[in-house]
């Protein structure tokens, strides 16, 4: 995980002119996500969507923010607001969301997200940012920090005492580690101040930690199997899935059966979810470990120094 900041192109803001809440944020900061897409030309690129910067300018109707505010924009620009998911705070899984990167606008223009150098969202969309936190810190929480925070917190893993896996150690998988620490539970994992470390190659250890944990935060984007995973588990435990891996796992049904355990899956969060993460990640000093890369465009001949 990474936190950049150089000039870029300016986002599209036409989609949002006949909002009722438009604000102009200046991005400071971004963020590059674990996923990635690739290029017609074979390169691969991480999206860019986690934006952190200074409010410039507010539409007339904002009533939430002011010019000089720390703010943030995470993955989604827009949704229906008219769905259940919307209703329930859930707009992470309305059909219809807008994400802020690589996405298509109402109006058919396409989101640029941490590519611009300037950015118009509507307020719903916009997260504050506690004066504590800094930006850099604050744009990969945008996205690695609530993908891992809504988990723990739906599948109640965020309890004090809990025995809680993460397997890989990631941009997702640090955070999880932090945030499952944040909360008090007892995390299997290595660095990062864990309680203890398996290696998934070593039967021993395997065997040893047999029904040990109450649930893992699996972050892996590779095909890899469960089986082992599942055996970890006490009763009632959960895995939750967070990565994306290109094939199908495999996934025995019988140990799932023998002590009723769980394998879930989860996407980002909802905003108001995302600013309880914010907050409390300002409040209980959880942040990720990044590396500022300061960078210099050449916009006008689309070279790169």
């Amino acid at each position: 995980m990474g936190s950049e900041i150089y000039p870029k192109v300016h986002e599209n803001p036409r989609a949002f002119f006949n909002s009722s809440s438009p604000i102009f944020l200046e991005p400071l900061a971004h963020g590059s996500s674990d996923w990635s897409l690739p290029r017609e030309d074979c390169i691969t690129y991480p999206f860019r969507h986690e934006v952190a910067g200074v409010v410039t300018e507010v539409g007339s109707k904002v009533e939430k923010f002011k010019v000089g505010d720390k703010v943030g924009v995470g993955c989604l620009v827009d949704s229906c607001r008219t769905c259940q998911n919307c209703d329930d705070n859930l707009e992470n899984y309305c059909p219809q969301y807008t994400l802020t990167y690589g996405a298509k606008y109402r109006d058919g223009t396409i989101t640029y997200g941490g590519y611009s150098n300037s950015m118009v969202a509507d307020e719903h969309f916009v997260i504050r940012i506690p004066y504590s936190l800094a930006l850099d810190a604050a744009a990969p929480l945008l996205c690695a920090g609530i993908t891992v925070y809504s988990p723990l917190r739906y599948y109640g893993l965020d309890k004090p005492d809990l025995h809680v896996g993460v397997v890989r150690l990631g941009g997702l998988g640090h955070m999880a580690v932090k945030f499952a620490k944040a909360f008090g539970a007892k995390v299997a994992r290595q660095h990062l101040g864990v309680d203890s470390f398996l290696l998934s190659r070593d039967q021993h250890q395997m065997q040893a930690a047999m029904g040990a944990l109450d649930g893992i935060i699996d972050t892996v984007s590779a095909v890899h199997p469960l089986l082992p995973l599942i055996g970890l588990l006490k009763s009632h435990g959960k895995i939750v899935m967070m990565g994306a891996p290109e094939k199908p796992l495999e996934l025995p049904v019988f140990p799932l059966l023998d002590g009723r355990k769980i394998v879930a899956g989860s996407l980002i969060g909802g905003l108001k979810e995302t600013q309880e993460m914010i907050d409390f990640a300002a409040k209980h000093n959880v942040k990720p470990d990044i590396e500022v890369i300061l960078m210099d465009c050449q916009h006008s001949n689309g070279t790169t120094p």
